[in-house]
């Protein structure tokens, strides 16, 4: 299972919630390449420069970064990636990577929100965060790639059928209920009978 939606529109909360609901691993990518740049490996030195200017990190590095996490055993029975595809190229080597692993996507979420909203609510994650990738030049650069390079991947998995999309301008709780919602309506496998 996998997340997807524009910068600011909860989808990190919101697969952390799912994640942790539904028992399966999260994995994000922007945590993962913030954890590198921390702590200052090799890859993190040639990811700050991206991050910071609002740009996607280039495919070469993220696929080499999914690639080697999903192939480790915590995620062998399912997970819910966060971050990634985020172009057509990633989403091949998604299938790819997958494929090669005995494994296949089952759903993909889409979080919808209103620009202006998106906006106002990643300067207020900046202010509390101090995160340097969150000036609102940055933010409505990140926006325009989302829907250059991301909404086309969002189609693809609609023509797979695979695809539910949510409005994610309701509180945290609200948006949280109607994944739930469209999963049980659309791919109940994917939510345990146990969940409440």
């Amino acid at each position: 299972m996998l997340i997807m939606g524009p910068p600011g529109c909860g989808k990190g909360t919101q697969a952390e919630r799912l994640s942790q609901h539904l028992g399966v691993n999260g994995v994000s990518t922007g945590d993962v390449f913030r954890e590198h740049v921390k702590n200052l490996t090799p890859l993190g030195r040639d990811v700050v420069a991206h991050l910071d200017a609002g740009d996607f990190v280039p495919d070469s590095l993220t696929n080499r970064m999914v690639r080697d996490r999903l192939n480790e055993d915590d995620v062998r029975g399912g997970f819910l990636l966060d971050g990634y595809p985020r172009n057509a190229a990633q989403q091949a080597e998604l299938d790819t990577i997958l494929a090669a692993n005995g494994q296949a996507l089952d759903v993909a979420l889409q979080l919808t929100a209103d620009d202006t909203e998106l906006v106002r609510r990643v300067l207020r994650r900046a202010t509390l965060t101090g995160r340097s990738d969150d000036t609102e030049d940055v933010i409505r650069h990140r926006l325009e790639l989302y829907y250059r390079e991301t909404e086309p991947v969002a189609s693809a998995y609609s023509q797979r059928g695979i695809l539910l999309s949510v409005d994610g301008m309701g509180t945290e709780d609200e948006v949280f209920g109607q994944l739930l919602a469209a999963l049980r309506e659309s791919f109940p496998s994917a939510v345990p009978d146990s969940a409440p």
